[in-house]
């Protein structure tokens, strides 16, 4: 299987709000990053949902190589 794109080596502050749902990009080659456009149709990756539980800011990964996907665990400090 294949890496994904890296889109940047630093993850993505993002407001969320509670019950919703967003679609975080694997593949890294979508154009909203950190937010799933369907790039990944040409691609073997699918977009990962994440359901907010509450109202906050969140770091969504950015490198598209965290363990803790989509969160950003600091992968990126070691790319």
């Amino acid at each position: 299987m294949t890496a994904p794109t890296i889109a940047q080596k630093a993850p993505y502050m993002v407001d969320v709000e509670a019950g919703k749902t967003y679609y975080w990009c694997a593949c890294g080659q979508s154009k909203t990053q950190p937010f799933c456009d369907g790039s990944h149709k040409t691609t073997t990756f699918s977009p990962v949902a994440y359901a907010a539980s509450e109202t906050k800011k969140v770091a969504m990964c950015g490198c598209k190589r965290s363990n803790s996907r989509p969160m950003c665990d600091g992968t990126h400090k070691s790319l």
